[in-house]
């Protein structure tokens, strides 16, 4: 049953004006600030934030040189960016269904795009519902969570690490994946000879952004392997068309995931190296609300798991133990 708002009084006074004021002050450092952003005065910005304060009965900001958020005003902010992200994913989804759509998705992903398991999944998912509009976003892990939990996106596919277990998530393990050594078509060492690191720690290498997870693996399998020779990374991007375009003109390496790196492998636009040495890059998941029970996201998590199996069969491999958390 719905449970009604009659008895939290403030709630049914509050309006999305705001709520929208609201988060501007908490991302501007004083109340002339967030009014230039707002296109306001000083003083209606003092006004709306009395007014929501009134509201709420308590303060939402430790007035000083900068405005800092109370404990009240953390959960309050908290809370407002998910209802924000309700009204505009509420917002699309009517658009979609009125420009002849059933649904809308908006799906997020890290910059590598995973490039063997999302596409799949997209159109595998649309075959069944070709009426179900979908949005994909590349971005950072960090940038990906905060969409997130603002409601911007539905769910992200992405390596699971620590990050996977923050309150009010859900996320399951799809499959592993593998660190793949990966050089350009024309490549001295692009052959079927087994390479140790020996081989390759020599040649000028486009390495993954500090701070990134493939740049830990990178690191931490180029130190495991203890090759005495000299690291010369040249060049550092996450751009996989970037990665792409210097490996096809020079004979530098680099790596990639194995979801991004055997589909260019087998349309010969990349050489995978075959390292005498496998190395393992981590859990591929999907991350969700855990209070989500939009159909689509669970339909979606569904495609994904026979898409998973489907490529975790083809390479030989086996499905890590399914996690849901």
């Amino acid at each position: 049953m719905i449970e009604l708002t009659q008895d939290i009084l403030w709630a049914r006074r509050l309006k999305i004006r705001h709520l929208e004021t609201f988060l501007v002050l908490t991302e501007a450092p004083t109340l002339t600030a967030a009014a230039a952003l707002m296109n306001m005065s000083q003083s209606a910005m003092s006004h709306w934030l009395k007014d929501i304060e009134d509201l709420i009965g308590a303060p939402l900001f430790v007035r000083g040189r900068t405005l800092e958020l109370t404990l009240a005003g953390e959960v309050m902010r908290r809370h407002a960016s998910r209802i924000l992200g309700d009204v505009r994913r509420t917002h699309i989804d009517l658009g979609a269904i009125m420009a002849g759509s059933v649904g809308h998705l908006r799906v997020g992903t890290v910059h590598s795009g995973l490039a063997a398991l999302l596409p799949a999944a997209i159109v595998a998912f649309q075959r069944d519902r070709p009426g179900v509009a979908i949005r994909v976003s590349e971005a950072p892990f960090r940038q990906l969570l905060d969409a997130l939990h603002e409601r911007d996106l539905d769910l992200i596919i992405v390596p699971i690490d620590s990050r996977a277990y923050g309150a009010g998530l859900a996320h399951e393990t799809l499959l592993e994946d593998s660190m793949e050594v990966v050089v350009g078509p024309g490549h001295p060492l692009a052959g079927d000879a087994p390479l140790s690191w020996d081989d390759i720690i020599a040649f000028p290498w486009i390495v993954p952004p500090a701070g990134t997870l493939m740049r830990q693996r990178l690191d931490t399998a180029r130190l495991a392997a203890g090759s005495g020779q000299a690291f010369a990374p040249r060049i550092e991007s996450g751009s996989i068309q970037t990665v792409q375009s210097v490996l096809r003109r020079t004979d530098y390496v680099s790596v990639l995931a194995g979801l991004v790196a055997r589909p260019l492998h087998e349309l010969g636009l990349l050489r995978i190296l075959p390292m005498t040495r496998p190395e393992v890059f981590g859990q591929i998941g999907v991350i969700w609300q855990e209070a989500d029970t939009y159909p689509l996201v669970e339909q979606f998590r569904e495609v994904l798991r026979g898409e998973a199996l489907r490529l975790a069969t083809a390479k030989g491999g086996e499905m890590p133990r399914r996690a849901t958390v």
